[in-house]
Formats: C-alpha cells, structure tokens, sequence
C-alpha cells in the first residue's frame, strides 16, 4: 500500500455544518484535496496548535503527547490507511508499533510533535478531489487557446456536469463540507452510469 504525504491546507465550517468542521489535506506531491469532516473540540485543538497558542491548562492531546513522552516513547508518523462506509480510519506509528485512532486525534498529535502525515493512496484515489483551478493549470497547453476558439457551443450541461461545476464553486469559496457532500453526489451518480 503506497503512502502519500500530505499537509494541512486548513480548516473550515459552515453555519449549516451543526458545529462540524472540514479540515483539508493537501497532497505535497500533486493537487489533490482531501477534506475530513472532524468535531469542534478536535478542530480546536488543532487550530491552537497550528497557531502556537497554549491554553492555561493541557488539552486532551497535550495530555497524551505527555502521556507517550514520560513513557520513553515517541511518534514517528500518522497515516490515515482506510476509509469504510463513510468513516476515515487512520494508525499513530508510536515505536514502531501501529495504534488504531481517529483520523482527527492523529492529526491533532502531528502538529504537537510535528511529525508527516500520509494518507493511503487508495483513500486519496476514492475521497479526494482537484480544485478546477489546479486542474485546468496542470492541462493547459499552448494549443489549448487555439482549440477553444474553434470550439462548438456547449449543449446543456449533463447532471454531472452541474454537479462538478457546483462541486468547482464550493472549493472556490472554501466550502469544504458542500464539497464533501457533491464530491459524494458525484460518485453516485458515476456508479450509476457505470
């Protein structure tokens, strides 16, 4: 199983999200997007971190980085290895020992011990996306210009169509709940026509 590193590209909510955030994982090596959606506290406790804020008292994962480091011990790296029914799976590499955990607690303890991140390639390959900008820049050719022009009028856009043209949108406004949920109408509707 091929690893891929990836990055924090962010965090984000929506009034709508009932107090859920989606925090997004960029891939280092290439384009693709890997919105999770995670809870308040744990988007929280990520978001101090990032930003170097210390609360007075430790939080959950302050404790249990205290926790691994009084016992000798320390985390190599988290890999978010699966993703089953909806729900991402993910392992804390602690001494070379693999400990099955929440993807958002792994990452809370990445950022305290500063440590990579990957995601399993076929979790990238099933729940990932590329932002229409970063695609459109990665295909453009010099003759793309010319083959535009001579292009015939769009017929009516297919369902599909509609749904990866709102699915562009809502990455474009960091929408990354909206995206998650079209990204999922995509992939139904794909299935279907398969």
């Amino acid at each position: 199983m091929e690893k891929i590193q990836v990055d924090i590209l962010g965090l984000s909510t929506s009034p709508s999200s009932g107090g859920a955030y989606a925090l997004v994982l960029k891939e280092l090596n290439g384009p693709r997007r890997l919105p999770i959606i995670i809870g308040a506290f744990e988007a929280q406790s990520i978001a101090l971190e990032m930003e170097g804020i210390k609360p007075p008292r430790p939080l959950t994962h302050d404790l249990m980085k205290t926790i691994i480091d009084s016992m000798g011990a320390g985390l190599a790296d988290v890999f978010i290895s699966e993703l089953k029914d909806g729900t991402f799976y993910a392992r804390l590499n602690i001494d070379s020992q693999e400990i099955d955990s929440r993807p958002s607690d792994a990452i809370a303890l990445a950022v305290r011990y500063g440590v990579p991140i990957f995601v399993a390639d076929q979790v990238m390959d099933e729940a990932a996306f590329v932002p229409e900008n970063e695609n459109a820049d990665a295909s453009a050719t010099p003759e793309a210009p010319a083959a535009k022009e001579k292009a015939a009028p769009k017929p009516k856009l297919s369902k599909l169509e509609q749904l990866q043209n709102q699915l562009a949108e809502a990455i474009a406004k960091e929408d990354y709940e909206k995206a998650a949920h079209l990204r999922d109408d995509i992939r139904k509707l794909q299935g279907r026509d398969s």
